[in-house]
Formats: structure tokens, sequence, C-alpha cells
């Protein structure tokens, strides 16, 4: 009978892993559960300011991205997503809102691609 157990032991083991997966286990990135395109959605009233220095920064904008910067990995992964690639973002633009917001409490340095946080 030592066997077959091993057998069913194996076999418990695969289902659990497989259950697990579908359930999307790898789907938690730097945003949580959340959807990175979706958030990135989210900063659509960045977009100017995140093109261009000059461009002034609004209040709505500076809003979202000190609500976003409680998860400064997220925030990144945000700045780096086919998203924000397709709107224009500069990321080396984007990483300065946080200053241009004269947001008090953000982990300047903090890396997002090659460039930190500001």
């Amino acid at each position: 009978m030592g066997a077959p157990m091993k057998y069913i032991c194996v076999l418990v083991f695969l289902v659990v892993l497989s259950i697990a997966g579908f359930n999307g286990v790898d789907g938690y990135g730097s945003c949580g559960k959340h959807n990175i395109e979706k958030e990135a959605e989210k900063l659509a009233p960045c977009t100017k300011a995140a093109q261009d220095l000059k461009a002034p920064v609004s209040k709505r904008c500076c809003t979202v991205v000190e609500k976003k910067l409680k998860n400064p990995g997220c925030l990144c992964a945000i700045m780096l997503s086919h998203t924000a690639k397709n709107a224009g973002v500069k990321l080396e633009v984007a990483v300065t809102i946080p200053k241009r917001c004269n947001i008090p409490a953000r982990p300047v340095g903090h890396k997002c691609g090659a460039f930190p946080l500001v």
C-alpha cells in the first residue's frame, strides 16, 4: 500500500499547484492584484507633465501621484507600462512629477528603471 499512497500524494500535490496557478498566484506584481495598464489610465491627468519638464502639473495629477507614492514600486511599474509608453510618457520626465508637485513624503532615490525618483 506504500506505493499507491505515494502516487496519490504526488497527484494531490500537482492538483493543488494547478489550482494555485489558475487562481493567479503569479498575478501578483508591483501593484498587487491591480492591473498595471488599468492603473496607468488613472494617471491620465499627468500625461503632459510626464512628456515635458516645462509643462505645468495639474492638481489632479499631484493628487493621483501622491496616492500612488504609497507604493513606489507600483508607481514605477505604471510609468514603465505599455499604456504610459503609448501615451508618450518620458520616464526621465515622469520621475520628476512628485518633486514638481511638492509632495513632501516621497521616496527620493527610488529607482524607476534607470532613473531615480526626485
